[in-house]
């Protein structure tokens, strides 16, 4: 064996995460694709409570009883932060496509607001929800049918 072949056979095959500190950067990327596909998930909830909604009342109230388990709840929350964060920096990366935030000072700056902005609108929008669910919450279905139910009854 030539000592060409032995030297290819001791390097890496490309650069590792052994040989690269953590950067903001390298985080974010890896962070947006993760998020993508908590979004992803979050989407094949959404599209449940559609079909259950449109399937009839026994269905919505077997999705609302599921989608109401405390688990599931902190998952609304993580939604939450994945959308804002997936937002913000797909604003970024338009930003990158277009040759703007090139400098390394303007990357950083960038991905600290994209998680200032992530962490300050899933806290915005979750006070909002709390703060307006208990006066604007919606009957249970079933309270609601048994209304259309005594209102036929009383024709």
């Amino acid at each position: 064996m030539s000592t060409a072949q032995d030297i290819k056979k001791k390097r890496p095959l490309s650069p590792h995460l052994q040989v690269y500190k953590p950067q903001l950067t390298s985080f974010s990327s890896i962070l947006h694709r993760i998020t993508g596909l908590s979004l992803t998930i979050g989407l094949l909830m959404m599209a449940w409570w559609l079909v259950s909604a449109a399937i009839g009342p026994e269905a919505y109230g077997t999705f609302m009883e599921i989608s109401s388990m405390p688990l599931l709840k902190i998952l609304y929350v993580g939604w939450t932060l994945a959308f804002f964060y997936h937002l913000a920096n797909g604003i970024r990366h338009l930003f990158w496509d277009i040759g703007f935030l090139f400098k390394l000072k303007n990357a950083y700056a960038a991905g600290y607001f994209v998680l200032l902005f992530t962490v300050a609108m899933t806290g915005i929008t979750w006070y909002c929800i709390l703060e307006k669910m208990p006066e604007k919450a919606a009957p249970p279905v079933s309270q609601t049918l048994a209304e259309v139910q005594d209102m036929e009854n009383a024709q």
